[in-house]
């Protein structure tokens, strides 16, 4: 599943350069249907294809750390392995 602030940044960051999805789809070497979707943050997307789009803005994903609380339900980060 797309993460909706992935969904969010890319829809944000197309508005704040005024490009429409078909031109970010050009750019990015994917079909708009796609761009359309990861927007909306379907939640089977495939990764190559949004690196592409977050490429077109010098962006990447990538392994970030998540709180403990959302992984387990508690709210002690100190239990990390």
């Amino acid at each position: 599943m797309v993460d909706i602030s992935v969904s969010r940044f890319i829809r944000e960051r197309r508005d704040s350069r005024k490009i429409s999805q078909k031109e970010l789809a050009e750019l990015a070497g994917v079909g708009q249907r796609f761009v359309s979707e990861l927007e909306r943050g379907k939640p089977t997307v495939r990764v190559a294809e949004v690196d592409k789009v977050l490429a077109v803005f010098g962006k990447q994903l990538g392994i970030v750390d998540r709180p403990r609380s959302d992984i387990d339900g508690s709210t002690d980060e100190s239990n990390d392995e």
